[in-house]
């Protein structure tokens, strides 16, 4: 449904259950090249040969090539994904798995997409391709409106029934999906020891479970267990960058961030989003190095084009916590991380613009971009949302919206007391007509935070392999 506010615009969960890969063609050199490029962190020159090869015709080249469009999250590279998968997917199997799982993660799908989605990961599926499962099911637990007759905690369990490891994982979702994460963390740890040997996610998993348990040994015996394995080559950088974000994140617990910093020291080299978790790192915990510091880490973040380094270089700016504020260079930074889908990034836009930090106060692009930060999961963004409305600075004061937004803002956990103080000051304010208008419009904004919430969730902590182009060996 479609809010008063602005269009509801489905955020996509890209890099969750794409899977994304490429294999065979060994024999060619050029995508022998394209392959080291992309271990090495080097996409422009990967995306250089396999466009070469896709242009002579070879499929593997053309689905490794729509690969790399995906995983840039720019809009337009994904109608040209979507485009070459779909051009490629009438004789070749891979690429018809590929689609299904693109649609099954497409923004603003419509229904024809998600049943052709579901057709062609159930296909898949069917010709022994157990890992669209977690596609599968993040496609019924995102979309439960468009499968009514699908219960997706029945068929989790029936796939775990018939011993498919990636059920598991859906189990897992599914928890994260419900919110019900931290009452099932010892099924979750059982689920993972299990699939740690042949799923890496899960090393992501169970760090987080023995974090949120205070478990300090067994956390210890698993990162041991990680160096190992990266040593070895059997666990890449992306989920070493990953398990050190989960030691850092104080909201799952006592932090190790010392070990973080080793971590993403080590990987960072040969892995340039580990600078930007580095320079979070640094602005999280000053102790752990300066500012030079930290802008080095970022400007390498940078260099390497990570959404990430904008963000958080628009943030600084912002907040002027390490640096004098900025407001013109925060709105640059931010505005590069907002066009690279960095939602976070929209939440201090449209502080800014609320605030008048750029000489004047610019209501309408402040609502823009609180709202969508409000739906992408922003609690804060709300209560912004109702002083912006409340206060009436720079706009006419429009006490029903302000109504709206403070309910939202009250129903986040733990609501600060500024909050409930402004709900209870808005509750005096409405006659019955416009508390009737508010609670209609209230209503038609939770239906649209139901659909944002679940893919919020499936997008931050979907468990989904994630593995590299160029080595999906199960396609």
């Amino acid at each position: 449904m479609v809010s008063p506010f602005m269009t509801l615009h489905r955020p996509a969960l890209l890099g969750l259950a794409l899977a994304i890969g490429l294999a065979g063609c060994a024999g060619l050199p050029d995508q022998r090249l394209a392959n080291e490029a992309l271990k090495n962190g080097d996409v422009a020159l990967a995306q250089k040969n396999y466009q070469q090869l896709a242009d002579l015709g070879y499929a593997d080249a053309q689905v490794g090539l729509a690969d790399i469009q995906v995983q840039s999250r720019d809009p337009e590279q994904l109608r040209k994904a979507e485009a070459t998968y779909r051009a490629a997917a009438a004789t070749y199997p891979r690429a018809q798995a590929r689609l299904g799982r693109l649609l099954a993660t497409k923004p603003n799908s419509t229904e024809a997409e998600r049943h052709e989605a579901e057709g062609l990961l159930k296909q898949a599926f069917a010709n022994n391709e157990s890992s669209t499962l977690i596609p599968l099911a993040m496609l019924y637990l995102q979309y439960p409106q468009s499968f009514p007759n699908v219960n997706a905690q029945q068929k989790i369990s029936q796939w775990q029934a018939a011993g498919y490891p990636e059920a598991g994982l859906a189990q897992v979702l599914l928890y994260r999906t419900q919110g019900t994460y931290d009452q099932h963390l010892d099924d979750v740890e059982r689920i993972c020891k299990q699939a740690l040997s042949s799923t890496d996610i899960c090393y992501v998993e169970l760090a987080t479970v023995y974090q949120k348990r205070g478990q300090a040994d067994q956390q210890k015996a698993l990162l041991d267990q990680l160096q190992s394995a990266y040593t070895l080559g059997l666990v890449n950088a992306q989920r070493m960058d990953s398990v050190a974000r989960v030691l850092s994140d104080s909201s799952l617990g006592k932090t190790d961030e010392a070990t973080a910093q080793a971590m993403l020291e080590q990987i960072a080299p040969s892995y340039p989003a580990a600078w930007v978790s580095l320079a979070q790192l640094i602005y999280d915990f000053p102790e752990l190095g300066d500012v030079d510091k930290m802008m080095e880490y970022l400007d390498k973040g940078r260099e390497s084009a990570q959404p990430r380094a904008e963000l958080l270089l628009g943030k600084v700016y912002y907040e002027g916590k390490l640096l004098t504020p900025d407001a013109d260079k925060a709105v640059e930074h931010l505005n590069k991380a907002a066009a690279q889908g960095e939602n976070s990034a929209h939440y201090y836009l449209g502080q800014i613009y609320r605030r008048g930090y750029l000489g004047q106060v610019e209501p309408q692009k402040a609502v823009d971009n609180l709202l969508m930060a409000a739906r992408a999961g922003q609690g804060s963004a709300d209560f912004a949302l109702a002083q912006l409305y409340s206060g009436g600075r720079g706009t006419l004061p429009n006490p029903v919206n302000a109504y709206v937004f403070i309910q939202l803002a009250k129903a986040q956990p733990e609501p600060q007391p500024q909050v409930l103080e402004l709900a209870q000051t808005l509750e005096g304010q409405l006659t019955p007509a416009q508390r009737a208008q508010a609670q209609q419009l209230l209503a038609q904004e939770q239906q649209a935070r139901g659909v944002m919430a679940q893919a919020n969730t499936l997008a931050q902590h979907a468990p989904v392999p994630e593995q590299d182009v160029g080595k999906d060996e199960s396609l």
